[in-house]
């Protein structure tokens, strides 16, 4: 990896980070082509630099981040199901994270679905918007279901973010709760997922040296800028539009994806 490399990858995480289109499959796509997906600090990397994009979350919820025990037992609740089911799938998952033609796939079945949500799920919608606070009235029970739904995320080209707003619209929560929710959660699963690859990455003898350091706070900083924005732009959006715009723009990544690799270039893991 390289610094350009880097950057490339950190705005793309910024961006796709809190959309439901897989920043994981974007970053995946992204390092395929430039040819590092393979190279073990790139993995740590795609991983770490996700902190920035957390961290963007606190700050632009920060008074209703910091407000209740209660609130910080639901999202322990709703972020159990990832612990678990990392811990017993964690070889499962390194291995699809290495196909970007599970990344293609994903992405054409999840964008289909995105393009039926808005529908099935169009009562939700009669719901409060302007409440600030409807987040807090989420049940336990509501928080562990949309937990096991972010667990989809863990096929590459899911889209962690789509897969727990999804999840919170089948709980009759409206777009922008839901979506709200899915951004809280994602720092601890976020924490969470970046302590365990570090771990790994010492246990297994690799160690950072001080360019790599430099990848990440790189990484990290722009990351953070590009999703205070993005989260913005998508909240709003999503508020007014709906998911089908994202739907469209999955199925036509996975099939161009598709083309691309039995086509034109074959995109391998080197």
């Amino acid at each position: 990896m390289n610094y350009i490399e880097a950057v490339i990858l950190a705005i793309i995480e910024g961006i796709t980070e809190y959309l439901p289109i897989s920043s994981t499959g974007h970053m995946i796509i992204a390092s395929s082509f430039m040819k590092i997906a393979g190279d073990d600090f790139t993995k740590l990397f795609t991983i770490v630099i996700q902190l920035g994009a957390i961290l963007s979350v606190v700050v632009l919820y920060w008074k209703r981040f910091f407000q209740s025990l209660d609130f910080y037992f639901k999202l322990l609740v709703a972020f159990i199901p990832a612990v678990v089911l990392g811990l017993l799938l964690n070889d499962v998952i390194d291995s699809l994270l290495e196909s970007p033609i599970v990344v293609a796939i994903t992405l054409i079945l999840g964008g289909i679905l995105l393009l039926k949500v808005d529908d099935w799920f169009k009562a939700n919608e009669v719901h409060d918007d302007a409440n600030p606070d409807a987040h807090t009235k989420i049940s336990y029970a509501t928080a562990l279901k949309i937990g096991f739904f972010q667990c989809l995320a863990m096929i590459p080209g899911t889209s962690r973010s789509g897969a727990s707003i999804v999840g919170g619209m089948t709980q009759k929560l409206n777009r922008k709760t839901a979506a709200e929710f899915s951004f809280f959660l994602a720092v601890p699963t976020m924490f969470g997922a970046t302590a365990k690859k570090l771990y790994d990455y010492y246990k297994a003898g690799f160690t950072l040296s001080s360019e790599q350091i430099n990848y990440l706070i790189i990484g990290n900083v722009l990351a953070f800028i590009v999703a205070l924005i993005a989260i913005k732009s998508f909240i709003d959006y999503l508020s007014k539009k709906g998911f089908k715009v994202f739907g469209y723009y999955r199925i036509i990544l996975g099939i161009a994806l598709l083309f691309i690799h039995f086509f034109i270039y074959k995109l391998t893991i080197v």
